[in-house]
């Protein structure tokens, strides 16, 4: 019988864990300097502190979840956030 190879889930993964923590991190850190009721200066400031945290969270999590479908589909939360984020310059873009 032939078994499935480890390596197509594990790069899988890698992948996930770099590019879409990649991803998630940049549209968490834009959403968070869009709703930061500070000046838009401090506020990206702010908002770039915890990034380094939330891409090694992201990481971690990838490995963490049982399957690599299940770490796609929690990177895919970055889309609400990118939303929130980006809606201006999306806006200009398509109006």
């Amino acid at each position: 019988m032939k078994s499935k190879s480890p390596a197509w889930p594990t790069l899988s993964r890698i992948v996930a864990a770099l590019i879409g923590g990649y991803l998630f991190t940049y549209a968490f850190t834009a959403a968070l300097a869009r709703l930061l009721p500070m000046d838009k200066v401090d506020a990206l400031v702010v908002a770039s502190l915890p990034s380094f945290l939330i891409y090694t969270l992201a990481i971690l999590w990838t490995f963490a979840c049982r399957n690599a479908w299940r770490a796609w589909a929690g990177m895919a939360l970055a889309l609400p956030l990118a939303a929130i984020g980006f809606w201006p310059q999306w806006r200009e873009v398509l109006g």
